[in-house]
């Protein structure tokens, strides 16, 4: 999940603009727009960024230091912290569904807002 989170172009560039608070971002993606119907147009939404909170400072960091071609193995240490402090049944390092930290992972960024 982390690794293919690391490789959306998209969510990395929202991580890189949230570390700066008070940035208005522009989200428009034209992959959604060819998947729309053709007398559809998405507008691009603009979303004003507060002060990033430590989760989504945290998956920054990872992304960050997945793109870092020089890095050998990339552990996601303090993100996995984070991730625990909100949802806490991922402490103790037991088996877990990929499908639930995706959604605790996303649902904690969106709640930091």
């Amino acid at each position: 999940v982390l690794q293919n989170l690391s490789q959306t172009p998209v969510l990395r560039e929202l991580l890189k603009e949230a570390k700066m608070p008070g940035t208005t971002v522009k989200i428009e993606s034209p992959e959604l727009c060819m998947l729309c119907c053709f007398s559809f147009k998405q507008e691009p939404q603009l979303i004003k960024l507060d002060q990033p909170g430590p989760l989504t400072l945290a998956m920054h960091q990872f992304v960050t230091e997945m793109q870092e071609t020089k890095k050998g193995v990339v552990t996601p240490k303090e993100l996995f912290a984070q991730v625990c402090k909100k949802a806490i049944r991922f402490k103790g390092y037991q088996q877990q569904d990929s499908h639930e930290l995706l959604r605790y992972l996303l649902d904690g960024m969106r709640t930091e807002e």
